[in-house]
């Protein structure tokens, strides 16, 4: 059995298959996927997982060396943006506009469904390299 936190056979198999600038976006339960884009449905309800539950859960697996959050995260729920910096660290951030963030996600590796319900709580994460 694997001794690392992400247990999800599926986010471990993701997680696996990345490389240099691929991502991975994880997001509340409302975010719509596009056709095409492998989604890894972990919503049990209303907040079950969390967002950020799932977040920390990747982030002690996958080498990330950039972030992209909505704009929109600044206002309408700054509680989850405090929180996701907190996860994040160093780890530079960049925001787009939401409508962006939704066409972006047509070049995923994979989107994992959260049962979170508070706005905006979509991040697209950008792996780096462990050497």
């Amino acid at each position: 059995m694997k001794k690392t936190r992400v247990i999800n056979s599926n986010i471990s198999r993701v997680i696996a298959q990345m490389g240099h600038f691929d991502t991975l976006s994880i997001g509340d339960a409302g975010m719509p996927v596009p056709e095409g884009t492998e989604k890894i449905d972990l919503a049990v309800e209303a907040g079950l997982p969390s967002f950020i539950q799932v977040l920390e859960n990747i982030l002690s697996e996958l080498q990330v060396q950039k972030v992209y959050l909505a704009e929109e995260i600044k206002l309408q729920n700054p509680e989850q943006l405090k929180a996701v910096k907190d996860a994040v660290g160093d780890t530079p951030i960049e925001f787009i506009p939401h409508d962006q963030m939704k066409k972006d996600l047509k070049t995923t590796k994979a989107f994992v469904r959260t049962g979170e319900e508070t706005p905006y709580s979509n991040i697209i994460l950008e792996s780096g390299v462990v050497f």
